[in-house]
């Protein structure tokens, strides 16, 4: 998406723009020559994550853009006020919001402590009203008022909510607020709308989540940058209340060529979808599938011998998790691998600790995961794999299969 100059003295307020799709969209603007205010919480290094709010501001200012980088906690109503208050005694006013800053936990309901249901509730609901209510006056004043949330559209299937009920509530909370201040400001000519990602984008953040395979099968933050970039160089009137999906946005903006943005051009037909996009499922594949599913009689119990001659003192240290699998389709039952005790031990049945991690999964895709074909990250983002407990446990199982895969 080549830069047009429209964004020049334009002042954007980003929140979570220290690192990530945040950052990649302050960047992208600040190329216009924009106004960056940078809303974040981190002051200094993180001791896993990269990038502070003034080391963002730094690079912003080295592509052409102005920078203020403020220290913003979106939960403190106060702090909130004081950068608002801060940037448009610097910059003359604020044309632009992107509500960015989000928080996650991909737990079930049981799994789910309320420290972290009220960090996420606080953070991305809460924090995307209170920081849009503190902009909208200043909004109000501008000719090219923009506020854009990155979330998702609304979407009632209940396979977005099952899985992760909190964090979907919490979300889906940004999405309201585009619905309903829309259609409030319309007549104020304040565009409100939403962008959300085709495929997982690789940040720091998601690598943390999902590991460093993550890389392959996702795409680069600046398509999002790109189509953000988009979205808000149109006329407010143009645009607002839609729910917008980053390469819809950029194709009908003419962009054709999209595998510029995969993190790894030879992974372009094997990108990992985001949440909360319904995916047409292919129906040569399904049948591919079905037919694959006749043939698997008895390659679970085979599976779990073979494991179970593996087990070592050594793979229990390292793993330090009991898993429960529960298998649906042709081979169903349930199976347990208890990597956490004495020198480990698998089989049929549910194990006889209470497990850190519940996976269920139909036969097919228990044998693709096991025999390498199918990635634990990428089968749970397709909604192939539900988890129940501690879901970074689970995701161990990543590098235990690749440990195993050839002796399997």
């Amino acid at each position: 998406m080549i830069n047009t100059g429209k964004l020049a003295g334009r002042t954007i307020f980003i929140t979570g723009a220290s690192r990530g799709i945040g950052k990649a969209i302050a960047l992208k603007a600040a190329r216009d020559g924009a106004n960056i205010v940078v809303a974040a919480k981190t002051s200094t290094p993180h001791p896993k994550l990269p990038g502070t709010i003034y080391s963002a501001a730094e690079e912003i200012e080295r592509v052409g853009g102005r920078a203020h980088p403020c220290v913003v906690d979106v939960r403190d109503e106060q702090q909130v006020r004081t950068a608002v208050k801060d940037a448009v005694a610097k910059f003359g006013g604020i044309d632009i919001l992107i509500n960015n800053a989000s928080a996650i936990s991909l737990t079930d309901t049981l799994g789910t402590e309320m420290k972290r249901y009220d960090l996420m509730h606080q953070i991305n609901t809460r924090g995307t009203f209170l920081v849009s209510k503190e902009c909208l006056p200043h909004l109000l004043k501008s000719n090219h008022a923009h506020i854009l949330n990155i979330s998702p559209p609304l979407n009632l299937n209940p396979r977005w909510f099952a899985p992760h009920v909190a964090y979907t509530m919490a979300k889906y909370g940004m999405s309201m607020c585009v619905l309903g201040m829309a259609a409030e400001f319309h007549s104020a000519k304040v565009a409100v709308n939403a962008l959300w990602p085709r495929t997982a984008i690789h940040t720091a953040a998601i690598e943390m989540l999902a590991g460093s395979d993550s890389f392959n099968t996702s795409r680069k933050a600046d398509i999002m940058a790109d189509a953000a970039y988009a979205v808000l160089i149109r006329e407010p009137h143009q645009c607002t209340g839609q729910f917008l999906i980053d390469d819809e946005v950029l194709s009908s903006s003419g962009i054709t060529d999209f595998k510029q943005y995969a993190c790894n051009p030879d992974y372009v037909d094997k990108l990992m979808p985001d949440f909360f996009l319904d995916v047409a499922e292919d129906k040569s594949n399904v049948q591919k599938l079905e037919k694959a599913s006749d043939a698997l009689t008895g390659q679970i119990p085979a599976l779990f011998g073979k494991i179970e001659t593996l087990l070592t003192a050594d793979l229990v240290k390292k793993t330090q998790a009991v898993y429960q699998f529960n298998i649906e389709g042709e081979e169903k039952g349930t199976w347990h691998l208890d990597l956490k005790n004495g020198a480990g031990a698998c089989g049929i049945g549910e194990p006889k600790v209470t497990p850190d991690a519940t996976l269920t999964m139909k036969s097919t895709n228990f044998n693709d995961m096991f025999s390498g074909k199918l990635k634990a990250a990428t089968a749970f983002m397709t909604g192939k794999l539900k988890i129940a407990g501690d879901i970074n446990k689970a995701m161990k199982l990543e590098k235990l299969m690749r440990s195993l895969k050839n002796k399997l």
